[in-house]
Parts: C-alpha cells; structure tokens; sequence
C-alpha cells in the first residue's frame, strides 16, 4: 500500500493558513501555493537515488554527487499550474508535462482533453501536482494516463486532501505515495473539501 506522508512544518502551517483565509488576494494566495510546494519537494525528494560524478573546484578534483535519474513535474489542469513554478526553482533540470482533466459537475468524474509527457517518463520520478484531492477521481485518471506510457516511479504531491480522496487513490494506485500539507475533515455534498481552502484554481487565477 502506498503511504500516506503528512508534512508538517512550522512554514507549511503558516503559508497554509494565508492560503485557507479567504480574505487573501490572488496574488498572494499564488505566492503562497508556489512556496509551499517547493517547501513539500524539499522533503518529497530526500531519497532520490543519486550517482558519483568527477569535477574540478577551483582547488582539486573531487567527486561530487549528481541525479541518477531525470525527475519530471506533472501538473494536473489547471490548479497542478500554481505548484510547478516553486518546485521546478528547486528542480531546475526537471522536465514539465501537462494532463488536462475538467470534472463533471454533477457526476464528479473526470473526463480527459490534453495529455502531453516527456517521452522519458517511464524512467523518471514523477511528481504528479494538484493542489486539492477531493474525490481522487482526477487524479486516478491521471496515474492512469501515466502508466499507460510506462511511468513506475510517481509520487502525488497535493496541498490539501481529505479522507474519501484517499481512499480512493489508495484503493485504484495502492503503489503511488501520497504527499500532503493537510489532511481535511471530510468531502462536502458538492465535491468540495472542508474546511478546505475553495476552488483553488479561481483563487489562484482569479476567476471568481
């Protein structure tokens, strides 16, 4: 089964609380979600897999340590966007792919209309990136979209998440680990998480 790793951090809790307020403006709601994913990286790859490599310091040859292999970000459309910029700062080399998911507002299923990966990332790290799992019916399909081209290696980073969306990642991809700021109380009527922090992504492009 795939694990569950709730982040805790004294700077996640502040940046998470800002983002939660719904008095925040959209710039700084932005600014907030970009951090707080580069602060989830930090700790999401602390066991990536690394390789000796030969420079030259300004003093001697030494041997330093580099990636083994390539990581690759994939945001979920269109909220997974406001987590990419803070980890890819971190991530420099990272390769960015897309997946475009809309759901059905009155079956909460999730149909597909754009899906674009590097072509290594059956051999990558993935970090599948949307801020919010509610029902996990997106993002299922995404690591669905993504085996199909191969990729193993995929960790699903999200800010906030609630029981069900749990559930139900665990219970389709119990081999994906999931990576979160908060886990909520629960799924509300209408497919939202509460407290939760609203429509991520109208909050982040400033479209409501």
């Amino acid at each position: 089964m795939g694990k569950l790793i709730h982040l805790r951090h004294p700077l996640l809790e502040h940046k998470l609380t800002h983002v939660r307020d719904k008095q925040t403006d959209t710039k700084t709601f932005r600014e907030n979600v970009s951090e707080l994913s580069a602060l989830m990286a930090y700790e999401i790859t602390r066991d990536l897999s690394t390789r000796p490599q030969t420079i030259e310091t300004p003093l001697k040859t030494m041997t330093g340590q580099v990636l083994d292999k390539a990581v690759v970000l994939v945001p979920i459309l269109r909220a997974g966007l406001g987590m990419v910029e803070g980890i890819h700062r971190l991530i420099p080399t990272a390769k960015i792919g897309h997946i475009g998911l809309y759901r059905d507002e009155e079956t909460l299923e999730p149909h597909s209309y754009y899906v674009k990966f590097p072509p290594d990332v059956s051999t990558a790290t993935v970090l599948l990136l949307d801020p919010m799992l509610a029902t996990g019916g997106s993002v299922v399909a995404a690591i669905d979209a993504l085996k199909q081209k191969g990729a193993t290696d995929i960790r699903f980073v999200g800010i906030v998440g609630c029981p069900e969306g749990v559930a139900r990642l665990q219970k389709h991809h119990p081999d994906v680990d999931i990576y979160l700021a908060a886990l909520d109380e629960r799924l509300n009527a209408h497919g939202y998480i509460e407290p939760g922090l609203g429509d991520c992504g109208d909050r982040l492009f400033g479209t409501k």
